[in-house]
Parts: structure tokens; sequence; C-alpha cells
């Protein structure tokens, strides 16, 4: 038995004994937060001590040290069972990268071996109010103190800030140069007085996102993600991790929208017989299988050095336009039951109102496409007349 195989049948083996399997899981929950919050602390920490955490991150900061052959083996046992770390997945896919690859010395061994072990939550505090997908017009500040700094501000669309200790947050640091120059990165402590967050309920009747107020948050010179007034460069390494994380992220049987469960529920009304069904199933079968494969490709990149840049891109349009379009062959497939609703359908229901957020959370499909257009395929620029436009002289909406 190779090492690989090896490793998967142990992780096999304790998701068999710690998790329930995806068929007991809970209501389909938005948020992740189905279980109490100490339960999904006590999860991630036992992930951890079990060498299943932190499975690509060096062993130096709290990491297995190990490839991304493991990491796939793992998410592919995995997406049979229902883990409740919900809370962990933005700090673990976008933060924590971030500050692995930008951070100091000193902040890589403070920050994140907790949070791979589930003592603490981050989150990530871009968009704003008034700055649509244009996450470079942010007009939150940051201010020098003889101490640090004084962030004031507001950010929204932000999950899991309502159970958050620290979040990544960008903040404009010199209004006298262009809008994509003089924006700072800083790691902010979200117990601090001056922050208050916000829930904001979505057509779900659920809360996954949060508005979150800033003021006069004093952070610490080391606060400091990258370099002062280089904070765009650091948000677009953040941004990229964020659209692999949210395009290549392990899709559990227990989705909705899967493959698995529309095949399900296609067998209850028996429909899996049906010419048009199956060919669409198989089609659903086809781009997931060809997302986690693209999936594995950015991984090993990853892991081996390579800079995938604006490629992340392609994987969260690809997930984006998947769930868009997995929410359409649900829809057929429950027919005019969908208006009547029951038990057996409500968790797709719930999954279908919420598919279109994935199009535009993270950066809109457009904005993906622009991205991808403009530095994979090399295709002229929008003509972005406000690039050379020092930021306190746009006119903006305050």
């Amino acid at each position: 038995m190779s090492s690989i195989e090896e490793f998967r049948a142990r992780a096999l083996a304790w998701l068999e004994k710690n998790a329930k399997p995806f068929d007991e899981a809970a209501e389909y929950d938005l948020e992740g937060s189905s279980v109490p919050l100490e339960e999904s602390k006590r999860f991630q920490k036992a992930l951890w001590e079990a060498g299943f955490a932190g499975i690509t991150w060096p062993r130096e900061y709290g990491g297995q040290g190990l490839g991304p052959e493991e990491l796939i083996a793992f998410n592919q046992e995995a997406a049979d069972f229902d883990l409740p770390v919900g809370p962990f997945v933005i700090g673990l896919g976008m933060p924590g990268p971030t500050i692995l690859e930008l951070g100091t010395e000193a902040q890589k061994k403070r920050y994140l071996p907790p949070l791979l072990r589930g003592d603490e939550i981050w989150c990530q505090l871009f968009s704003e109010p008034s700055g649509g997908s244009d996450v470079a017009s942010l007009q939150t500040t940051a201010r020098r103190t003889g101490n640090g700094w004084v962030i004031n501000g507001q950010k929204v669309w932000t999950s899991g800030a309502q159970w958050s200790d620290f979040g990544t947050i960008i903040a404009r640091t010199d209004p006298t140069v262009p809008k994509h120059q003089g924006i700072t990165m800083f790691i902010v402590d979200m117990h601090h007085p001056g922050v208050t967050v916000r829930p904001l309920v979505v057509a779900t009747g659920q809360a996954p996102f949060n508005e979150v107020f800033f003021d006069n948050v004093e952070v610490p010179t080391d606060a400091v993600v990258g370099e002062v007034n280089q904070g765009w460069g650091a948000a677009v390494v953040m941004l990229r991790n964020e659209r692999v994380t949210i395009g290549t992220g392990t899709r559990a049987r227990s989705n909705p929208l899967g493959f698995d469960s529309l095949l399900e529920l296609a067998r209850a009304r028996e429909l899996e017989t049906d010419t048009a069904v199956r060919r669409r199933l198989a089609m659903l079968y086809a781009r997931e299988s060809s997302l986690t494969a693209y999936g594995r490709v950015l991984h090993e990149e990853t892991t081996a050095g390579a800079e995938i840049g604006a490629r992340g891109s392609a994987a969260k349009l690809a997930g984006a336009e998947l769930a868009l379009w997995a929410a359409d062959l649900a829809q057929d497939i429950i027919g005019s039951d969908i208006a009547l609703g029951g038990a057996d359908v409500e968790r797709v229901i719930t999954a279908i109102v919420a598919a279109p957020g994935g199009a535009t959370a993270g950066g809109t499909n457009e904005i993906q496409r622009n991205i991808i257009g403009e530095r994979v395929l090399g295709l002229a620029k929008d003509p972005g007349v406000d690039r050379n436009t020092p930021f306190n002289q746009l006119k903006l909406s305050r």
C-alpha cells in the first residue's frame, strides 16, 4: 500500500469514527452554523490533532507539511461526511494562506497555529457599501498614530464576522495617490470596542453575511500585512486565494445541488429514466468532475510554488456557473412541487434561492470574465479612466 493509500485509509477511519455521514447532516445552512460554535471549535481541534488540518501548510506553523495528493485524498473521503467546520472556512482559505505568503515570521507563528487548531476564527474585510465590485475604491481609512494606526469606516458582505476573533482588512492610508495605491492591509482584532457587527439577512431567511463598522479602532504597527501602501498587491493575493477556495472547495455529496443529491431527487420522482434528465445529470457529473480536476491542478501548482495568477478566477467563475446550472436542473426535476415545498425538497429549494449569490460573492461573474480576458487571454483592458487620478480627486458617493 502506497503512502497516499495509507493516508486515505487513515483519514476514512477517522472520519467514520468522528463525523456524521452526509445523509445524517443537519438542515442545509449557508452560514455553516448548524452546530454550536464550541462544537465546531472542538471538531477543528480534533482534525488538527489527527493530522488532517493544514495538510499542505509547513510544520513550523502548525501544518502537516504534506503534499497536494494527501489534501485531495482527504477531501475526496470527506465528501461523504458532514464536517462542522463552517466558521473556519474563510480563515483557512483566505487570510491564512495570505499571511503564510506575505506575513512576517512573527505573524505566521502567532496566528497560523491557533487558526489550524480551532482556537481562533478569522474573517475577510474587503467590500464596502459604495464600492460594488470595485474593491480599490474603498473609503475606509487608516491614520498613523504614535503607536500604530487608527481605522475608521464600514465593510459589508463579511462572512463569519459575528464569530470572528480576527480579520484582515484593507484601508486607505494615502489618499493623495491613485486608488490602487495608498492602500494597506492590516490584521484587526474583532473584539476591539470600536468594532460593531450587524447581520444581513438574505432571501433564504438566513444571515450568512454582515456589515461591520469601525470607529477609531486601534491596531499596532506590527499589524500590517506586507508593506505600507502596498495593500493592493496583498489584496490581489487574498482575492486569488478566495477565488481558488470558492471555485475548488470540496463539494460534499450532501450539497443539495450536487450530482448525488439531484440523482436521488430524480429517482424519487421516477425521472431517472427520462432521456433529457439523464443527459443533464450526466452533464452535471462531467462539470463537477472537471472542476475537481482543475482544482487539483491549481492546488498542486500552488504547493509547488508556481504562480497561478488570474487562473483562480476561472475556477471561481466555473463554480458559480455550475451552481446556477444545477439550480435550473433542480427546478425542472421538482417541477410544480416547488410551489408547494415539503420536507423532501426544502433543502433543495433553499439552495436554489441561494445559488445566484455565488455569482456575486467574491467578485461577480462579469468581473471574473474581465480578469480572465485581460490577464489570462491577453485581451485589451477596459479604459480605466480613473486609474491615474489621485483618490482624493475622484468624484465618489460618500
